[in-house]
């Protein structure tokens, strides 16, 4: 364990002499310059004159039992961490990973990120009144890494050193290279000291939790309904950063069973905002008076970061699933484009790996040498390496013979043959498997891809749990297949050593959900990590992205190529969003 020392004034100031900081500073890029300047008035993507006052309600599919967003145990309220907690910096969601000055007034960084030092600012509170210190800071951290999430246990082990020469100055050291850590520290979630003495931080609460963002914890009905209510003195609504957003003076989530009574809440008028993720529903569900009398509006949000990753994930610390010609065979199998025509209205397009339509993604994209360094050559098969692997396009007829029969000859490769009707190895045991729900609305996709394996022989049992549940087995890995989705950006970092690093196939609460423990994967984080160009941080992504598709970890799905959202006219949004496409926090009620 690395320990975090707190350091005197005058050993600081004997370090800091010899630490070649820059000047402190308004910003920080992953790469290259932040896009805004010192004196900039708002983001780029918000209305800065935007109506204040009354009350977003949403509807939401799940539950809930707990309001500390930190901790493996528990489901956390939605969006409890978004509106109620803050860090050293914010984003700006219109550049790829840039970060401002939030409850800190600045930043100073040494060329080589190995030191980095926020400055707080004087007037940042608690919504208890109460300064957010240096104090708080180092406590977060300590009690982050040793009690939180296993992302901030990975991320924040990397400080060997924290100084505070002063109640609104903080110090952080690393030994090694990795040049995201200085923004991974500056949104890191600032928490009370004082709020949380005397209680247990790693186990669920429903205690209104303090934190010094734009509003606190109001009606609380666990599992039902919570509510959140701007803090009147929030102490940071002046700063540009926050400029035009948080413009409601109340938000309220309601929570219900499953998808379709959520939208019925929307077609009540109890919901004032849904983003649809059902095609069927999106083309043909929304046919009801107040869309064609234009009280409701249907839209389609241009989303300019890679697509959704989503899929089937196969959990390859199950036997079944181990031979990489297994898992490939089965995504052959998978008849999107029956799928898309007879059940999702042809909304969809197909998923390509893990960063599909950006220009991160390695589709179509031959490797370079940089990528070569890390993958090896001879690593991958040719069509990998050159950019021309793809999954077969099938008939559409829900039965194509040519695709099955390359898939059935494919699991031969790999030991599986098929006898009286049934696929089995060479010991005579059947190829059988669970396909674990977590929501209803999967389930005729789950359904489909059930009766397309039959055809060769291959049993499949789905399995729908409730929200807790699946989450449960998500936490664990206990499960043989689930649906995921990994929401990548332009600039990935730290967190897909969350999503892909090897420790995450033992340690649980990771989002590993396959069990991925590949060398070459870890060394290709490893070196987005230590990029200093665009060009190294690219093949660094490509080449991961290459052999994560290589290993067929996931039955790739589809995704919209947008998103599609509905709301009511009383709601109004800027005429822009941001790379990711919506921002509820930019929304306001109409006067």
């Amino acid at each position: 364990m690395h320990f975090l020392r707190i350091l005197t004034a005058t050993v600081v100031t004997a370090l800091l002499a010899g630490s070649a900081l820059a000047a402190p500073r308004h910003g920080i890029a992953m790469h290259g310059e932040p896009a805004l300047p010192a004196d900039f008035r708002n983001l780029p993507y918000v209305n800065p004159e935007a109506p204040q006052g009354g009350m977003l309600r949403q509807a939401i599919s799940g539950s809930f039992d707990s309001v500390n967003p930190f901790i493996i145990k528990g489901t956390a309220a939605f969006n409890v961490r978004t509106l109620v907690f803050e860090s050293l910096m914010g984003r700006n969601w219109d550049e790829p990973f840039s970060l401002y000055g939030l409850l800190a007034e600045s930043i100073d960084v040494t060329d080589d990120r190995a030191t980095f030092t926020f400055k707080i600012r004087p007037e940042a509170k608690f919504s208890d009144g109460s300064p957010v210190t240096a104090a708080d800071v180092v406590w977060s951290m300590e009690t982050l890494r040793d009690k939180g999430r296993p992302n901030f246990k990975n991320s924040y082990s990397k400080v060997k050193s924290v100084e505070t020469p002063d109640d609104h100055t903080v110090v952080f050291r690393q030994d090694g290279g990795d040049r995201e850590l200085p923004l991974i520290v500056g949104v890191m979630p600032v928490l009370s000291k004082k709020n949380w003495e005397g209680k247990a931080f790693d186990t669920t609460t429903l205690d209104k939790v303090v934190g010094s963002g734009p509003y606190v914890i109001g009606e609380i009905k666990a599992g039902e309904r919570i509510t959140y209510t701007k803090n009147p003195d929030y102490w940071g609504k002046a700063l540009p950063l926050n400029k035009g957003l948080w413009n409601f003076d109340s938000l309220r989530y309601d929570y219900f069973r499953d998808a379709n009574a959520a939208f019925e809440a929307l077609k009540k008028g109890d919901a004032d905002v849904r983003i649809e993720t059902d095609p069927v529903r999106w083309s043909s569900g929304y046919d009801f008076p107040a869309v064609s009398e234009g009280k409701l509006i249907k839209e389609t949000v241009e989303q300019r970061s890679p697509a959704p990753a989503s899929g089937f994930a196969f959990n390859t610390r199950r036997k079944i699933f181990e031979d990489v010609r297994v898992r490939e065979a089965l995504s052959m199998a998978f008849d999107f484009e029956w799928a898309n025509a007879n059940l999702f209205s042809k909304a969809y397009r197909r998923t390509f790996g893990y960063y599909s339509g950006s220009m991160l993604s390695s589709n179509g994209k031959p490797a370079d040498a940089r990528e070569l360094a890390i993958i090896g050559e001879g690593g991958l098969r040719a069509d990998y390496l050159d950019g021309s692997y793809a999954l077969p396009v099938s008939d559409g007829s829900g039965r194509d013979r040519k695709v099955l029969r390359a898939a059935v000859g494919k699991l031969a490769d790999a030991g599986w043959t098929i006898k009286d009707g049934a696929m089995v190895n060479a010991a005579g045991e059947p190829f059988a498997f669970t396909l674990t729900l977590g929501n209803g609305d999967q389930e005729k996709i789950a359904l489909h891809f059930q009766r397309t394996l039959q055809q060769i022989g291959i049993k499949v049992d789905v399995r729908l749990v409730d929200a807790a549940q699946f989450a449960s087995l998500q936490k664990t890995y206990d499960y043989d297949m689930i649906p995921v989705t990994w929401y990548n950006s332009l600039s990935p970092g730290n967190e897909q050593k969350l999503y892909f690093g090897s420790a995450g196939r033992t340690a649980e609460g990771t989002r590993n959900y396959p069990g991925i423990a590949d060398s070459k994967v870890d060394a290709a984080i490893d070196a987005m990590l230590k990029a200093t160009t665009q060009e190294d941080f690219e093949s660094a992504v490509r080449a991961e992205d290459r052999l994560l598709v290589a290993g067929h970890y996931i039955i790739p799905l589809y995704d919209a190529g947008g998103q599609w959202v509905a709301r009511w006219t009383s709601i109004g949004r800027p005429p822009t969003q941001p790379l990711p496409g919506f921002e509820a926090t930019t929304l306001w009620r109409v006067q």
